[in-house]
């Protein structure tokens, strides 16, 4: 079985100090780099040219990381965590360097999806791995460390991005990443033993391909729907079309599998299927939000980029703080009443953002984020953990995965609701009226706020077990 640990420290500075360090660092390169491109823009396309392929490196690498984090949550569970996620990091610091030494857009385009199929490994097996070492008492503070990093990355990204394009060069905001996962690998590879039985099965070929091609198209569809192409063109009709043909196909062959990639069971499950409908409407909220929040107050407001960012940063300060104190929370009520009260939190937190308006003031608008963020690191940890105290170890791989895969579905379909909602309201001009913008970010709030709603309802079909298994 997986490392145990009877050890209760927990920190950087326990016997178990360095693994968390190191899934730390890993962490941190994936949340770093979704974070640190997005202000090198123009000097990339300065130096690159390619201007309208530019939301590319965005939507290739969120889906080269959705599509493949199913399949690494399988090969955990058979192989063991360890060389998953040091296969991963190998292939997000190839793509880094190939990033790096890009001469072209189209080829920075595909090496970002080198680095997508990195990230897919190390996202979830950094949660897989925290959830074997740690016991249900330890992981809510763990997973404060894990999200705390993602709050300092929001920060940090854009400032180190800013840096590095302005007074070094764009390609050290992925050249960056290589000493960082030579660290990282050497802390997992020097600390890290795992005693895990490896279970020789024939790997699901058939299932990975299927999966990652209609998965693929799907959120392929959803990304670039209404932008590189009209949602009733037959381009997007044929994608959508064939992707769920494709999906079905998929759902077929995994019923006569003997060794299915993401085993139907997943979906019969209560708790597993409460924290994936959970885990698809925070990635929704959040990309709604960190997404519109930065345009409202610059559009709007009139703030500069800096400020707009520190705004929607309420948003990752609450969530660690909230993450940090969510196991005290769910010891003493339960999985369920944790969720609640954290949907319930960022529920309130979003209907308030449809009070805000021409004449806001920031501090409203970052006390919202905050509301919201505080309900998220309620909600999302305690979820997590409940889908993952649900499973064996041989089956806990699958379970991470498909949370996190259902959070980048959420991600792909907000992006699509929000974008369709905002270009009704603006149109194709480049440069919208505040008035209209106000009008139009108003509706992503409503919309934020009706899925917060849903999110809610969704916690309160989770299990109503307590952590320590009573009722």
């Amino acid at each position: 079985m997986a490392t145990e640990t009877a050890q209760p420290s927990i920190g950087l500075r326990s016997e178990r100090g360095a693994i968390l360090g190191s899934l730390m660092l890993a962490t941190g390169l994936v949340a770093l780099d979704s974070t640190i491109i997005a202000t090198a823009v123009l000097s990339i396309t300065d130096s690159l040219g390619g201007f309208a392929q530019f939301p590319w490196l965005f939507s290739i690498y969120l889906l080269a990381q959705a599509v493949t984090v199913p399949i690494y949550g399988k090969l955990a569970d058979m192989v063991g965590r360890k060389p998953v996620i040091l296969f991963g990091i190998a292939v997000f610091a190839l793509g880094s360097l190939l990033c790096g030494l890009a001469g072209s857009m189209v080829a920075l385009i595909v090496f970002r999806a080198v680095q997508g199929i990195g990230a897919g490994a190390i996202q979830p097996m950094t949660m897989v791995i925290a959830g074997d070492l740690y016991t249900l008492t330890e992981r809510a503070r763990v997973q404060g460390y894990l999200a705390s990093v993602w709050a300092m990355s929001s920060v940090a990204g854009p400032l180190l991005g800013g840096v590095f394009a302005d007074f070094v060069s764009w390609r050290w905001i992925f050249l960056i990443n290589l000493p960082l996962s030579a660290i990282a690998a050497w802390m997992l590879v020097r600390s890290f033993t795992e005693r895990s039985v490896r279970r020789s099965q024939d790997i699901d070929y058939l299932g990975a391909g299927l999966l990652t091609l209609g998965a693929g198209a799907i959120i392929l569809g959803l990304l670039e729907g209404g932008q590189a192409w009209a949602w009733s063109s037959p381009t997007s009709i044929g994608i959508f079309a064939g992707g769920g043909l494709v999906l079905v196909v998929f759902a077929l062959v995994e019923r006569r599998a003997a060794n299915p990639i993401l085993p139907l069971w997943v979906f019969t499950r209560r708790v597993v299927v409460a924290s994936s409908l959970v885990s698809v409407l925070i990635g929704a909220v959040l990309i709604g939000l960190t997404s519109y929040v930065p345009t409202f107050t610059q559009g709007v407001l009139g703030t500069s980029a800096l400020v707009a960012g520190l705004t929607v940063g309420a948003l990752t300060l609450g969530w660690p703080l909230a993450a940090s104190q969510a196991g005290k929370v769910y010891l003493r009520i339960g999985f369920r009443g944790s969720a609640l009260i954290g949907s319930g939190l960022a529920t309130l937190g979003a209907a308030s953002t449809v009070l805000i308006d021409e004449h806001s003031t920031l501090w409203q608008i970052a006390a919202s984020c905050f509301v919201i963020g505080t309900g998220m690191g309620l909600v999302a940890t305690p979820t997590l953990i409940a889908a993952q105290t649900s499973a064996e170890w041989h089956e806990r791989g699958v379970v991470t995965s498909a949370n996190m895969f259902a959070r980048s579905i959420g991600s792909a379909v907000g992006v699509a609701v929000f974008g369709a909602i905002v270009n009704s309201r603006v149109g194709e001009t480049d440069h919208p009226a505040p008035q209209t913008l106000a009008s139009a970010v108003h509706l992503v709030f409503v919309t934020v706020a009706a899925m917060a709603a849903v999110m809610l309802v969704a916690s309160a079909v989770m299990p109503s077990r307590r952590a320590d298994g009573t009722t």
